[in-house]
């Protein structure tokens, strides 16, 4: 297989060079290094690479080809190369020339590049080499190429084999899919040998399970076998950001944690492919990866996870808290962090629910942009986890159309993704409008929309739907006298309606629901912004407050046994 493309262009021949060899140096057993002095140079650079199947990972341009940057030569590129990454070049000092710094900070605004890239200077220029590296990572993760995948095998897109590709999208669990009847399957399926059941996983270790059950899933995935033998500090239901906030600071100061999950890690968050608004990722975060980290971060101090096992009652029993889940098992803590979040909501409409995964999806597009190269796809949702997915997609798809059912994107979206989208060829923007219908044979081929001003149905062709349309929270399962809103979202605190049914002289803490020692974080909780800096935020402080409610306890605890008058915590 010929080696992925690093593609350097820039004006100054020195430079140009200097660049090329350092690359080489570093990246030449596992990249070949290309460069290109001129705009016209790069350009054919660019058709012969595509003409010739060559993956580029990145081009480089110098901040001297600004003017052919503006003018479409990174443009181009991701036409051509819509997985390479691309960076701008900028001198030592750049940003204290304003005409530079404007053009470094609209090209990024406007997703004409990634991020940009200090040129070298002494030799090893590690700043360097840590933004190549990362551009490199980014690349290598979302073409999956990186080692430890698990290969699903599946007889077609949908049904199982999309529950199963849909569960490891959620996982910090590298992985890919494949028909059976491709080249690629048929390799797969005579390694997992003549009596595997489709769909197939086939793991990292050599393993191959034929149709796999949930809870081969979540023991494939990391879940440790005793954990409902052990009593634990703090139970945290869901592996969003707030759930995973509360796992890292629960771990890290000693709690025994456990995180229980029906899906995966990254919650709603995961959908958003570029996060550049939180705080301390200049160069943005997609919420697959920020998830991974705060995976990786909580495992290593010791936090245990348990995906693919749905929580479905919570009872107390004197001074300890049970979770029922499924399987028949059941945990106990003395503190439980409710972190489930919540979910988008669906379409209603029958004919495309029954293509669920065979065209429309619910979510963003991280797994499903890159085989809809040349497709129309629309996307329906005003907020910017839509608008996230929109310019996704614009990378891969023949025409995006973002489905507004508003009067305008400023209610809903951030200023700086409206930009992006005004700004990104290929992007439709239909305000005013829903989808009351659609089809296809077996996949979607068609949508219904329609247009409230006018009143108008129209048929269009579409080869996919991403719905984000507004969330539900996941609190169906929570005992009844856990207080919420019409909505179903948790009243914590000081919202919690007169303290109904509350039994403690003291009033519930910040974030504790109408049952003592059961707290609320994130996007489950009334009144929460819907943003992932605030849920991460919340699930540290819950972990705050959970020390606090375990220290008070301990406290009382000699003077009910002195025959103080206790009250159930």
């Amino acid at each position: 297989m010929p080696l992925p493309v690093l593609l350097v262009i820039d004006g100054d021949q020195d430079a140009l060079e200097d660049v090329a060899a350092r690359l080489v140096r570093r990246y030449g057993l596992d990249y070949r290094v290309e460069s290109a002095s001129d705009p016209e140079q790069a350009l054919g650079a660019l058709a012969e690479l595509a003409d010739a199947g060559d993956e580029l990972a990145l081009v480089l341009a110098a901040t001297s080809l600004s003017d052919a940057t503006g003018g479409g030569l990174l443009q181009r590129a991701r036409q051509l190369h819509p997985h390479a990454k691309r960076g701008l070049m900028v001198a030592q000092g750049a940003w204290a020339d304003p005409p530079t710094a404007e053009t470094i900070v609209d090209s990024i605004a406007m997703g004409r590049i990634d991020y940009y890239v200090p040129v070298p200077a002494n030799a090893p220029d590690e700043v360097f080499h840590h933004t190549i590296s990362t551009f490199l990572l980014e690349w290598a993760t979302e073409r999956r190429k990186v080692p430890d995948t698990v290969h699903i095998v599946g007889e077609e897109w949908s049904g199982r084999a999309y529950e199963l590709r849909e569960t490891f999208e959620r996982c910090a669990v590298p992985h890919d899919f494949c028909l059976a009847e491709s080249d690629e399957g048929r390799i797969l399926l005579a390694r997992a040998g003549p009596d595997a059941k489709l769909p197939v996983m086939l793991l990292p270790d050599g393993r191959a399970l034929s149709d796999p059950s949930n809870a081969e899933i979540a023991e494939a995935a990391g879940a440790p076998a005793d954990f409902d033998e052990r009593d634990f500090d703090v139970v945290i239901v869901g592996a969003g950001p707030a759930g995973l906030s509360a796992a890292v600071y629960g771990a890290s100061e000693g709690l025994r944690t456990l995180v229980v999950d029906e899906g995966g890690i990254g919650g709603q968050a995961r959908s958003s492919s570029l996060i550049r608004n939180y705080l301390g990722f200049p160069r943005g975060v997609s919420g697959h990866r920020l998830a991974e980290q705060a995976y990786e971060q909580a495992s290593v101090f010791g936090a245990s996870f348990v995906f693919m096992h749905r929580v479905t009652a919570l009872s107390r029993s004197r001074e300890q808290l049970t979770l029922s889940l499924t399987e028949g098992r059941r945990v106990s803590a003395t503190a439980v962090i409710l972190a489930t979040g919540a979910s988008y909501r669906r379409l209603g409409v029958p004919t495309l629910e029954a293509l669920t995964g065979a065209g429309v999806f619910y979510g963003g597009p991280a797994s499903e942009a890159h085989a809809l190269s040349g497709a129309d796809v629309f996307v329906a949702g005003g907020g910017n986890s839509a608008g996230q997915a929109v310019l996704y997609l614009a990378r891969y798809a023949r025409r995006v159309t973002l489905i507004v059912r508003g009067a305008s994107l400023d209610a809903g979206m951030s200023h700086y993704l409206i930009q992006e989208i005004q700004a990104t060829p290929g992007i439709d923007v239909r305000i005013s409008t829903t989808v009351v219908g659609g089809g296809g044979d077996g996949r979607l081929r068609q949508l219904v929309l329609r247009d409230a001003s006018v009143g108008n149905d129209e048929t269009v062709a579409a080869d996919a739907l991403f719905v984000l349309i507004g969330t539900r929270p996941h609190t169906d399962w929570l005992p009844p006298d856990i207080a919420r809103d019409r909505t179903g979202f948790l009243y914590t605190g000081e919202d919690v309606p007169n303290h109904d049914g509350w039994l403690l002289e003291r009033p519930p803490s910040a974030l504790e629901t109408s049952m003592s020692r059961v707290l609320a974080a994130g996007d489950v909780r009334h009144g929460s912004v819907k943003r992932v800096a605030s849920a991460v935020g919340e699930g540290s402080i819950a972990v705050q407050l959970v020390h606090n409610l375990l220290a008070a306890q301990q406290s009382a605890e000699p003077r009910s046994a002195a025959g103080a008058r206790a009250r159930p915590r």
